[in-house]
């Protein structure tokens, strides 16, 4: 009767995970719409025009009496968003595992950020500084909840499934950007049809990211839950959270080695995601449904990628596959460099090849970083993780548009994010992860 009481808890408790593991996909699949339509199909392009026709004579405005190129405005944004970020970052996922009571955060950083971007319905004329604004809420607001969405997943996939776990996370998350993206697709190219201005139907393509952001979280806020805080009291401010959680990952030196590497090469990720919509139109002169079409293509690839590279991460473990992403990535970016103006053909082939690895190097670095994380502190440490996830890197944009500044060439500014993957692989390849994961505190997988 024991036995058959301890089969039904261990029957209970498997499927009360994957039940959890269905939820937490859906997070994915609400907020990676604003991934694909907002940060990397319609804002950079629309942004930059907005600052443009805002622009003085000699194509310059001025934020807060700071010349700025227009060219350069959106990138900037984007490096202003993750240092709010790594301000609130720390302070939350510090409370978030004393309390841990994530659910809240969670919610409250998922509808800052689908409000904010709800309102880009509004940035039309040269409202260059309203558009600046929301899309550091935004950003910001998104990074919060991704960094939450991600402790989830030491807690709800034990050791050996979380390559699977991840990598479908990162599926969900691409069928999603595709599904909406058909759909901006038929609205930008009709929007004669359906009695709009080509500017009027871009700023519905960015609104409607922030309502499917807002209704899907639905679905991980009923079906996740909390567990008990390994603190009893919740802590104060930031700055003193932030210098804890570096204090403690001080002790964990070869967690910090991964993630340092991580940063690194994900900031490079990032920035390529957040601006090539940027470079496609300014530097290529390709129109925008062309770059839909290409990201489009991008995501359709990134679900089979994920999953394809989950599998290779089975039979060469981890490291090695992301590894051989990071050669993926420099050669795209040198052939990148070459590209032809006016040439979509090319710009597809490009696409595609990112499409091949994106997923994938990003779902395994998520799996992998979360065997480094010692037990009770998921949230802390996915904080730091954070800060250069998913379009949030700020070094990235800033070295891009400080090229592009000085050089007033996006061919310069593309070829300098090479050196964030060389020195990512480099890093990368000298970590121990065996040993870094038992110094964690955690059981090592049989394949890492």
């Amino acid at each position: 009767m024991g036995t058959d009481t301890l089969r039904t808890d261990a029957a209970d408790d498997t499927a009360g995970l994957r039940r959890e593991q269905r939820g937490w996909y859906f997070y994915d699949w609400a907020c990676s719409v604003y991934s694909t339509s907002v940060v990397t199909v319609f804002l950079g392009p629309y942004l930059t025009a907005v600052a443009e026709r805002a622009a003085d004579a000699d194509g310059y405005v001025h934020p807060l009496g700071v010349p700025v190129r227009a060219g350069s405005f959106f990138a900037y944004s984007v490096s202003l968003s993750v240092i709010l970020a790594v301000v609130v970052m720390p302070v939350v996922g510090g409370v978030a595992d004393r309390t841990g009571r994530k659910k809240p955060l969670l919610a409250a950083a998922a509808y800052t950020g689908a409000a904010a971007t709800t309102g880009m319905f509004f940035l039309d004329g040269d409202r260059y500084l309203l558009g600046g604004a929301l899309l550091v809420v935004a950003n910001a607001a998104q990074s919060v909840g991704m960094m939450l969405y991600n402790s989830y997943l030491p807690q709800i996939a034990p050791p050996e499934e979380r390559d699977a776990v991840s990598s479908r996370g990162w599926a969900f998350g691409y069928a999603a950007g595709s599904t909406v993206l058909v759909a901006n697709l038929v609205l930008y190219s009709a929007h004669d049809s359906f009695g709009l201005t080509e500017t009027a139907a871009v700023r519905v393509c960015l609104a409607s990211a922030g309502l499917w952001w807002g209704a899907f979280t639905l679905v991980p806020l009923r079906r996740l839950r909390d567990r008990h805080a390994r603190v009893e009291r919740a802590s104060a401010a930031g700055l003193r959270q932030l210098t804890a959680t570096v204090r403690d990952m001080r002790r964990h030196p070869l967690t910090l080695a991964f993630l340092l590497a991580y940063l690194i090469y994900n900031d490079g990720i990032q920035t390529v995601i957040t601006q090539a919509s940027v470079y496609g139109s300014q530097e290529l002169g390709l129109g925008q449904s062309t770059l839909i079409m290409a990201v489009l293509l991008v995501q359709v690839l990134a679900v089979a990628g994920a999953l394809a590279m989950g599998r290779l991460a089975r039979t060469y473990g981890a490291q090695r596959t992301i590894l051989g992403s990071l050669v993926a990535w420099t050669l795209t970016l040198a052939a990148g460099y070459f590209l032809p103006a006016k040439a979509p053909v090319f710009f597809f082939v490009l696409a595609g090849g990112i499409g091949l690895v994106l997923g994938g190097s990003q779902a395994l670095s998520r799996s992998l970083f979360s065997h480094l994380v010692p037990p009770g502190k998921e949230a802390e440490y996915f904080s730091a993780y954070e800060l250069s996830d998913r379009g949030m890197s700020w070094l990235g944009p800033l070295l891009f548009g400080m090229t592009y500044q000085l050089t007033g060439s996006y061919r310069s500014a593309i070829i300098s994010l090479v050196a964030f993957f060389v020195i990512g692989f480099v890093l990368l390849a000298r970590v121990p992860v065996r040993r870094a994961i038992g110094e964690a505190g955690n059981p090592v997988p049989g394949k890492i």
